[in-house]
């Protein structure tokens, strides 16, 4: 797969640079491919993120999105005459970085109905006379909320020629994914993971050593982990993506500088072990850049502005809203921010997390019913489902009551089973909820007046319908009220009657509980 191109810097001091990039995105493949929806967005990204901390000059880079192969060819042919002009001056060195999202096979990108050949994409790459060259793909084709990308299954083909010996000073050639593998594009990111993932790491996600600069193989450990990690969720599969580079002569190659552009910059310090998304604006903007949990503090490169911040903890979600200025630095404090537990962020529909679930334990109270004279203590345990636009349960109970008449003095336990479908909705501080159940009660009544009157056993459906309140505490715990109307359906024992009438009976059932969610 196929091509950021990034801007590189030389450790070398002797030299002046000068960087070019050509980058390319692109929706459409051929008739038969479906219509990305992240492909141009993602060149856009790249283009961004190299003309404001990889030093490249807006003069010097060149963003295509839903452009014909010919006009990337002439991008190709005008970039690499000036870099021949330039190569004239024994003190300039040239980097060139190309970069495509979009359409692809084995043999060709794919834009529009139009073809550029890997071969020709080799020829106009190794022919530039840049001292270095780097070629990053992210080739896509269509799927469903996470989007398969990268065209039909074919032999691979191979950019690089092991004879080959490169002029200048190297070629470094990255891509989304394995040679057997679809690399693929995010509805949640609204991007191709790995290309998320690399401008991330540009942004300073991938300094590792904190020295303020992002080199070649920093990024590429950082966008190999997070695009592993991101992937290995998905329908399609985990994808891999693969680094092949030839370079000589040259230390460490600087892809971006984010300490050198702070002062017109804002730059974010985040706290060790929790995962960050940055949203521009507000909630529902665009994901500006996303950083994985690490076990030190990071710092991130972005334009000053409103972010919406969505913290990942290991069982609850943090999210608030930060203001930035250029030559600021602003630490992220989780304190001062929303706590929200996943069943939450589960009906929101965010990060991600579609399901969320756990068992439940409480005490309840049921009013009496016809076969009883004083209301019904016990308990129950359940377990519960959330989904994003409503939950499922399933309780077990037992109750102690008594039967206390003119007549037979009784003891009664009842033990219960129901399933309970309900809707929730989100309160500041609490969740509350309504919903509908069904179920069965079985009930033991034991006689004190044996010979005359013998334990009876007697089941009895019924339906309930009710209201909730739940109170999140902290690692996904929480406590619940719930007060349901039920009505049972009961047959009562009539010496007047030849068989035991069928009696509707009402009662209102309040439980306590204690829960947890994963």
């Amino acid at each position: 797969m196929l091509v950021p191109v990034l801007c590189l810097y030389a450790t070398s001091a002797q030299a002046r640079i000068e960087r070019f990039a050509v980058v390319v995105g692109n929706n459409h493949g051929d008739a038969s491919d479906h219509p990305l929806r992240y492909a141009e967005d993602d060149a856009a990204r790249v283009h961004n993120v190299l003309v404001q901390l990889g030093d490249v000059s807006p003069t010097n880079a060149v963003l295509l999105q839903g452009e014909s192969a010919d006009r990337v060819r002439d991008a190709l042919l005008q970039i690499n005459g000036r870099i021949r002009d330039m190569r004239e001056d024994p003190s300039v060195e040239v980097m060139l970085f190309v970069y495509y999202s979009g359409h692809a096979d084995a043999r060709a990108l794919r834009l529009g109905g139009t073809r550029l050949t890997l071969a020709e994409l080799r020829q106009h790459a190794h022919g530039s006379a840049a001292n270095l060259r780097l070629v990053v793909l992210d080739a896509c084709r269509s799927g469903a909320l996470t989007r398969v990308k990268g065209g039909r299954r074919e032999a691979p083909f191979a950019l690089t020629d092991p004879q080959e010996k490169l002029p200048g000073s190297g070629f470094a050639f990255l891509t989304a994914s394995s040679a057997s593998e679809d690399a693929q594009e995010s509805d949640a990111l609204r991007g191709g993971f790995f290309t998320h993932a690399f401008v991330s790491g540009l942004l300073g996600a991938a300094d590792a050593d904190g020295d303020g600069m992002v080199v070649l193989d920093e990024v590429y450990r950082y966008a190999y982990g997070a695009t592993l990690r991101a992937t290995s969720r998905t329908f399609a599969g985990t994808q891999h993506p693969t680094f092949h580079y030839e370079l000589r002569g040259r230390g460490r190659w600087v892809l971006t500088r984010p300490a050198a552009h702070a002062h017109q910059r804002a730059t974010i310090v985040v706290p060790p072990k929790l995962g960050f998304l940055f949203m521009r604006g507000a909630e529902d903007g665009p994901v500006i850049a996303e950083l994985a949990p690490s076990r030190r503090r990071r710092q991130l490169s972005l334009p000053p502005g409103r972010y919406f911040v969505r913290v990942r903890a290991p069982e609850v979600l943090y999210e608030g809203t930060i203001d930035t200025r250029p030559g600021r630095t602003k630490a992220i404090d989780t304190g001062a921010m929303s706590r929200i537990d996943y069943a939450r962020l589960v009906r929101k529909g965010g990060d991600g997390k579609t399901s969320t679930h756990g068992p439940e334990v409480g005490a309840s109270v049921r009013s009496a019913l016809a076969n009883s004279s004083k209301p019904c203590v016990g308990a129950l345990v359940g377990y519960g489902l959330e989904l994003s636009s409503f939950g499922v349960s399933g309780r077990i109970g037992t109750c102690f009551s008594e039967l206390q008449a003119a007549g037979p003095q009784a003891s009664v336990r009842a033990h219960d089973a129901a399933l309970r479908l309900h809707y929730a909705w989100d309160l500041p501080a609490v969740t509350l909820l309504t919903g509908f159940g069904a179920g069965l009660s079985i009930f033991d009544q034991r006689f004190e007046t044996r010979g005359s009157a013998p334990t009876r056993v007697s089941v009895a459906p019924f339906v309930a319908l009710g209201l909730g309140a739940r109170l999140g505490l902290s690692r996904g715990w929480y406590l619940g009220l719930d007060a349901d109307g039920q009505t049972h359906f009961l047959r009562i024992i009539d010496p007047a009657e030849p068989t035991d009438p069928l009696v509707v009976g009402f009662a209102v059932r309040t439980s306590a509980l204690v829960g947890k969610q994963f």
